[in-house]
């Protein structure tokens, strides 16, 4: 007999245990029995061990365990996230995990975790999951637990603790996109004025930093991680291979971008090349009252003695900056105005992508889909422009 069924308790309860023979031990050669306890009619338990007897059939059963959610999701931080992920992204995960994840789901066992578990677990974290008690989390923050969770159970699959990633089977959040702010090109001589006025009174190069962004698309990481050998002012190009990172603990890590496609070269404007030659001669300067040179191997960006800014305090002060000059902007818009600007001027979306560091062109004109009908009615005038031609 491959597996049978018994009532657990007094006849009438709802109790099963399925007991299933998965084959003789290869040392004592011994019979090897699993036992599973469900919930339920008869027919369940049924249909529970005829689901349980395919596995065995297909190589996909699982022997079940008493590993529970929050310690498989507590190794896979320490086995997987911890190696394979940027330090700030593990920074994010463990976050989610330990103040999110496990205090809602880590009790449960891995095997018995339902897609029902996880779609209350969102409910709860849209309405209550803030740790300070004021309300839900966002949709787009809950969606980005969906991802972890659901990337910890793909490894879950591969290492054959699981049968199946119960969260393909959960619909997550659907947020709405986050307003984007944008400035038109007469606008930023105003915003980079104020930069200017900021930069005299506390030192640090605002004017030229966010002159960068604007003018390339970068982001700040890439910016503030940029040394003088990763420009080259006669080609007028800015090779981008490194990003800048603050961890929680307040370290400053700098290394790799994400992705292959965010290494990349940009062709630089030539107003800021002038603007960096200029830039290059004052900090020279200021290297020869200390006694020092600028060296290849310098961070573009840094305090005198060569260490590099706070990319939190840079933000702070492009708030300021902004306030100021009447704007409503983040950081980050400027990065959107640089892509903006660029697509409305008729610039090949491609080469917008690419400056940008984006993954795929398709990704570029659906976070910019607002400028898309306006490219859409210039490119048809200038069709019927040419055509007009020929009559």
């Amino acid at each position: 007999m491959r597996g049978y069924i018994t009532q657990r308790g007094k006849k009438g309860t709802s109790s099963w245990t399925i007991v299933i023979y998965t084959g003789r031990d290869p040392i004592s050669n011994k019979k090897k029995y699993e036992w599973h306890s469900v919930k339920g009619t008869k027919k369940h338990a049924e249909q529970e061990m005829s689901k349980l007897l395919t596995q065995l059939d297909s190589g996909t059963y699982v022997k079940p365990n008493k590993l529970t959610v929050g310690i498989f999701l507590e190794q896979w931080l320490r086995d997987y996230a911890k190696t394979n992920t940027a330090p700030r992204t593990f920074e994010r995960y463990a976050e989610i995990i330990r103040l999110h994840l496990i205090p809602n789901l880590g009790s449960i066992s891995l095997a018995n975790l339902k897609p029902a578990h996880i779609q209350a677990y969102y409910s709860i974290e849209l309405t209550t999951g803030r740790l300070n008690g004021k309300g839900g989390l966002s949709q787009q923050t809950v969606k980005h637990h969906h991802r972890v969770l659901s990337e910890a159970l793909h490894h879950a699959l591969k290492w054959g603790l699981v049968v199946r990633n119960v969260c393909d089977a959960v619909d997550p959040p659907k947020p709405e996109k986050r307003e984007m702010h944008t400035i038109q090109a007469e606008d930023t001589v105003r915003l980079l004025d104020e930069a200017k006025k900021l930069e005299k009174t506390g030192g640090v190069p605002y004017y030229t930093i966010f002159y960068m962004a604007l003018h390339t698309g970068m982001r700040r990481g890439e910016i503030l991680a940029l040394r003088w050998n990763d420009i080259d002012l006669d080609m007028a190009t800015i090779s981008v291979n490194r990003s800048l990172q603050i961890l929680d603990n307040r370290t400053i890590i700098i290394r790799e971008p994400k992705t292959q496609k965010s290494k990349r070269t940009i062709a630089m404007t030539p107003s800021l090349v002038l603007n960096l030659r200029e830039f290059k001669i004052n900090m020279s300067a200021l290297k020869l009252l200390e006694g020092k040179s600028i060296s290849q191997d310098d961070l573009i960006f840094s305090h005198i003695d060569g260490t590099a800014y706070n990319p939190d305090t840079v933000t702070c002060a492009f708030n300021k900056i902004a306030k100021r000059a009447g704007f409503k902007l983040r950081r980050h818009d400027l990065r959107h105005t640089h892509a903006t600007l660029m697509l409305k001027s008729g610039i090949h979306p491609k080469i917008v992508s690419e400056r940008l560091g984006h993954s795929t062109v398709a990704f570029t004109l659906d976070t910019y889909s607002h400028v898309v009908p306006g490219l859409q009615e210039a490119a048809a005038k200038k069709f019927d422009d040419m055509i007009r031609l020929r009559y």
